[in-house]
């Protein structure tokens, strides 16, 4: 994978312009300045003639380093961690996503609070002799470390209240698909054409922050309740997955995740890799997947070898190929097919009837002459099956289809 273009794509997400990228090679960083001091000469110069104000490193760099570059090049420092910390800020607009990345941002800043005073410094040490820099450094930390306590009660509270919410729709008998991916692979535009959305879409990197669910739209399909979520990206900061983990541990009650794949990109297989480890790392990774390789249509060509059409479906979510196709195996995967038809009740199937209405599959409805009742169902062949083996019943094909006691 090509971590500086994924760098470039980061930089243009968050509002900059790249203008020249520099390269090192070395078997340890520097622990002063992570790069050697000819590589620093170097951008020193191109930043003096360029009139450059930010510099960006594609690896964490610690609280020294980055104050000892900063020092050196006289312009704003960041580091990988620190951008993707300000698109998330950029990009989150409820209350829940702002409330996670202040919480990263918090964590992210405690360590690096160290030199924030250094005009305030103390000369000598010993008891009786703390000035007031140091004062100062334990009032800023005590604040972050009292407000990262604050944001964790307050994410912990919606956390139980989506637990509440994930159980009512456990309750409700509605299956649940998370769609998942690396960032920028087009999970917001298959999710708004599964579920006739209009979630926010772009072209750039963490679109989304929050996640959403929605019921599809196809008739033709069970109950099924589709969520988006946030993308994923190699070296995610590790300050991201602890503020997003309450997002993240969603996922653990989807009965099906959509692995959505951008199939025109070059580094798919990289990145689709990097996406199971984050899978595993959380434990998601025996919930039943379907790998949806998107963006189809920006292919010249597809190379059979690469293509499991067993295990994979191959789509574009833009141009509404493939989508139908996708439909069918979310059946498959969920309710083993769907079972549609009438199926007569005697009158005194009322209960049986009532239960079919509160699973919402049943369509239609009418009553015969004899008083026999008939429902048109809509529902998963093996939740039908399930259904009828709790209530004591089974299918019996005469001139119509009816409920019939077991053993009879």
């Amino acid at each position: 994978m090509d971590y500086l273009d994924e760098l470039a794509f980061l930089t243009m997400t968050a509002g900059g312009t790249v203008t020249k990228t520099f390269t090192q090679k070395l078997n340890n960083p520097n622990p002063k300045t992570f790069i050697g001091e000819g590589k620093i000469n170097e951008i020193r110069e191109y930043i003096k003639e360029n009139n450059i104000q930010t510099v960006i490193f594609d690896d964490e760099l610690s609280a020294t380093q980055e104050r000892n570059i900063s020092k050196i090049f006289n312009c704003k420092i960041l580091d990988r961690t620190n951008l993707i910390l300000d698109i998330f800020a950029q990009r989150a607009k409820t209350s829940y996503a702002k409330t996670q990345v202040e919480l990263a941002q918090c964590q992210y800043l405690l360590p690096r609070l160290k030199g924030m005073w250094t005009h305030l410094e103390r000369q000598k040490g010993g008891i009786g002799l703390r000035g007031p820099g140091e004062t100062q450094l334990e009032t800023d930390r005590r604040l972050i470390g009292n407000r990262i306590k604050n944001l964790k009660k307050r994410l912990d509270k919606a956390h139980n209240q989506k637990k509440l919410n994930s159980y009512a729709r456990k309750k409700s008998m509605n299956k649940s698909v998370a769609l998942v991916g690396y960032t920028n692979a087009g999970k917001t535009t298959l999710f708004n054409k599964l579920t006739n959305s209009k979630q926010f879409a772009e072209n750039k990197l963490f679109a989304t922050l929050d996640s959403v669910t929605r019921r599809n739209i196809d008739p033709e399909i069970g109950p099924i309740l589709f969520s988006d979520t946030v993308g994923f990206i190699s070296d995610l900061p590790t300050q991201l997955i602890e503020s997003f983990k309450a997002t993240l541990d969603e996922l653990k009650s989807a009965d099906l995740l959509l692995h959505i794949v951008d199939a025109s990109d070059n580094d798919y297989q990289q990145k689709l890799l990097e996406v199971d480890k984050i899978l595993k790392d959380l434990g998601l990774e025996n919930i039943p997947t379907i790998i949806v390789k998107n963006k189809c249509d920006l292919l010249k060509k597809y190379s059979s070898g690469l293509f499991n059409p067993k295990k994979e479906i191959l789509i574009s979510a833009e141009k509404n190929i493939g989508i139908d196709k996708l439909r069918e195996n979310i059946n498959k995967k969920l309710y083993n097919g769907i079972y549609s038809g009438w199926i007569s009740l005697e009158s005194s199937m009322g209960k049986i009837r009532s239960k079919l209405f509160g699973m919402g599959c049943i369509k239609d409805e009418k009553i015969s002459s004899c008083g026999n009742i008939y429902v048109y169902l809509q529902i998963g062949k093996d939740d039908l099956n399930n259904f009828l083996k709790i209530n004591g019943f089974n299918l019996c094909q005469e001139n119509d289809i009816i409920l019939e006691k077991l053993g009879t």
